[in-house]
Formats: structure tokens, C-alpha cells, sequence
């Protein structure tokens, strides 16, 4: 079976939480050949862990993201089908008086043109968008 999930920052860093959720490990380990996830999203796990201070944790998360996101996980790229789609939602969101993050469009677009389920715990932050399929892989529990 091809790619189905998108996954967000905060789905991807999970793992490399102290206490990680289990409801997500368990989505993770059942999907682990059915998930990518986008550029914007890469970025902003590289950016983090640029300015995070030298030691350990950075260490650790360092070999966390070359191990998995450099070489394991497919990355979309934020290309033209995603601009163009991305311009339109932004300009029917501008109408409307809702202007969501420019970060959270690129996502949104990358899942969009590319067929994906975007999973991500911040389901609030994509509800705007028109075509989006969104799912929450932590348990009630945890929100």
C-alpha cells in the first residue's frame, strides 16, 4: 500500500519525547510504511533543533532526525500545485476574515494536491480549509 499520512511536527517529534504517547507510537508502528511528511514541516524540526543549545538532547535528537527523517521518511516539497492551492484557500480565508499561519496553508496544500491525511494534533488549526482531511492520532486523554 502506497503513502497515506502526512505527518505534522508534532506527530513526528513525539517519538523523541521522554514519555511519548503510546496511542501515537501504536499509529506510528501500524502505518510505519504508509507516512511522509512535508518540507515546511521538516524545516521546522531542523530549525528547532538548530537553536537548540549544544548537549545531550540535542545530540540525541540530531541522530533521531538524520535516522528518521533523513533517511527513512519521503518528503513532499512545497511545489506548484501546493502554491497554486495554497493562493486560492488563503484568498477564500481573506475573504472570510480568517487568515490562517502561512506555515499551516503549506502543509495543508502539500496534503492536499498529494492525496494525504494530514495527522496532527492540532486539528483547530486546519478546520478552515476546504478539502483537507485532518486526523488526531493522541487519544482523547491526551489532548
Amino acid at each position: 500500500m502506497g503513502l497515506i499520512y502526512l505527518l505534522d511536527t508534532n506527530i513526528l517529534s513525539e517519538p523523541s519525547r521522554p514519555h511519548p504517547s503510546p496511542s501515537v507510537m501504536s499509529q506510528l508502528q501500524v502505518y510505519s510504511n504508509q507516512v511522509c511528511t512535508a518540507a515546511p514541516v521538516f524545516h521546522e524540526l531542523q530549525y528547532g533543533l538548530a537553536r537548540m543549545p549544544l548537549g545531550r538532547r540535542r545530540e540525541t535528537l540530531t541522530l533521531y532526525m538524520e535516522r528518521v527523517l533523513n533517511q527513512a521518511l519521503t518528503i513532499f516539497p512545497y511545489d506548484r500545485a501546493a502554491a497554486l492551492w495554497h493562493a486560492e484557500e488563503r484568498a477564500r480565508l481573506a475573504l472570510q476574515g480568517r487568515v490562517p499561519p502561512f506555515v499551516d496553508g503549506q502543509i495543508a496544500a502539500i496534503a492536499v494536491v498529494n492525496h494525504l491525511t494530514l495527522v496532527t494534533r492540532n486539528i483547530s488549526d486546519f478546520m478552515d480549509f476546504v478539502g483537507l482531511t485532518v486526523e488526531n492520532w493522541f487519544s482523547p486523554s491526551e489532548d
